[in-house]
């Protein structure tokens, strides 16, 4: 019998400007990587690729911790993995929730058994130090969860303070830092986090499917002593370590091209230098800002507290989201994001991420937004926007 089901045509994606809030572009020699030869994941080469990996990621996360590696997932298998190891049934965690990512964090610790309690904020808003040391003295928890920065408000939250809080009330921190590292200061070490996870696809410009995960020595005791085998099977930091670690225990099947990727993207931060990076992710916010602010249009979290890397937005009045959003695709090849949660249709989210944070995609995305909108009716001044943003960069020069 002859099949006439016609055979699909080859991928061909179009080229898009990926300014939303992730994936970002993905830098030309990560692509490059991840096309190399495939070798076995128990090779010496790719072994050679782990540990270097490994070496790398602690460069970037600013930490000594041995237990660092990339977990075979997106950045929410990281999240699961920070969980699933450090809960066990009946342990108590308060997760600070003020987005769409704390949210999810406190699912995934009720998943795993654990008695949630959750300190909530509205969406855009961050905590104080004074309200979490409040619940912890109160609550005395084993792990306290937060997003320091979280993707569906863009807004920055500081953990230095709180850590210190958690380990005065013998409490661990595990901290969401899926889209500040590789794009604003993450220091690890300095700050005394216990257990941190990342992804691969916002600030390192690597597709998505690995998560970068540390963890602190509080923490591994803390996994050490656990009287119950941890959720996951697949996730189970004492399993994965052995892999990652000098025995080289088989687990699974690790993904070796995303890790050629991950690989070449650390190297690209590295070279560049984190603060000249950090201080790339600034200046492109800043001009963007400078940007928005002269079209008329005003960020929805406040001064001092917006990420550099995902700026988040009030649509104007009169403007159409989505047909404001499609036009940016469709015409310009420009892909931003919406509101999530109580946002939605209210804000766009707009990402200037690693390889993506850059003048010429700040300048092509204010020129495309100002046709859009006057596509749509609205007022706004010809060339303002644009003009504005190279002012900032004039001053910053």
């Amino acid at each position: 019998m002859t099949n006439s089901t016609p055979i699909p045509g080859p991928v061909a994606p179009p080229r898009r400007i990926l300014m939303g809030p992730g994936p970002s572009d993905i830098h030309p020699r990560v692509l490059l990587a991840m096309a190399a030869q495939t070798v076995g994941h128990l090779d010496p080469y790719f072994l050679k690729i782990m540990d270097e990996t490994q070496t790398m990621l602690r460069q970037v996360f600013r930490t000594q911790n041995k237990l660092t590696l990339a977990v075979s997932g997106t950045g929410s298998a990281g999240m699961e993995t920070v969980v699933a190891n450090l809960i066990e049934p009946g342990d108590k965690m308060i997760v600070c929730v003020n987005g769409v990512f704390g949210g999810r964090m406190a699912d995934v610790a009720g998943r795993c058994g654990a008695e949630v309690i959750k300190l909530e904020r509205p969406f855009g808003e961050i905590f104080t130090s004074e309200e979490i040391e409040a619940a912890v003295k109160l609550h005395r928890p084993k792990v306290l969860g937060i997003v320091n920065a979280e993707t569906s408000t863009g807004a920055s939250q500081p953990v230095e303070d709180i850590a210190r809080i958690c380990h005065e009330h013998g409490a661990l921190i595990a901290v969401d830092c899926v889209t500040s590292l590789g794009g604003q200061p993450v220091e690890v070490d300095a700050w005394q986090l216990d257990a941190v996870y990342s992804g691969t696809q916002k600030c390192l410009s690597c597709p998505p499917g690995l998560a970068p995960v540390t963890f602190s020595d509080r923490a591994v005791a803390a996994i050490d002593a656990r009287k119950t085998k941890v959720q996951s099977w697949y996730l189970d930091m004492q399993m994965v370590k052995d892999y990652w670690g000098s025995n080289r225990a088989y687990h699974h099947t690790a993904p070796i091209n995303m890790n050629y990727g991950l690989h070449e993207a650390l190297r690209i931060v590295l070279e560049e230098g984190l603060e000249v990076r950090f201080a790339r992710h600034q200046r492109n916010h800043l001009a963007l800002k400078a940007g928005l602010k002269a079209m008329g249009l005003e960020y929805s979290v406040k001064e001092g507290q917006q990420l550099p890397m995902l700026n988040a937005v009030w649509i104007p009045n009169g403007a159409d989201d989505v047909a404001v959003r499609k036009q940016l695709l469709n015409e310009f090849g420009i892909e931003i994001g919406g509101g999530l949660g109580p946002m939605k249709g209210k804000t766009w989210r707009i990402g200037l991420m690693g390889s993506g944070s850059s003048a010429t995609n700040v300048l092509v995305f204010l020129a495309s937004l100002e046709k859009c909108l006057l596509d749509q009716g609205l007022k706004v001044p010809a060339g303002a926007g644009v003009g504005a943003a190279n002012a900032a960069y004039r001053a910053t020069a």
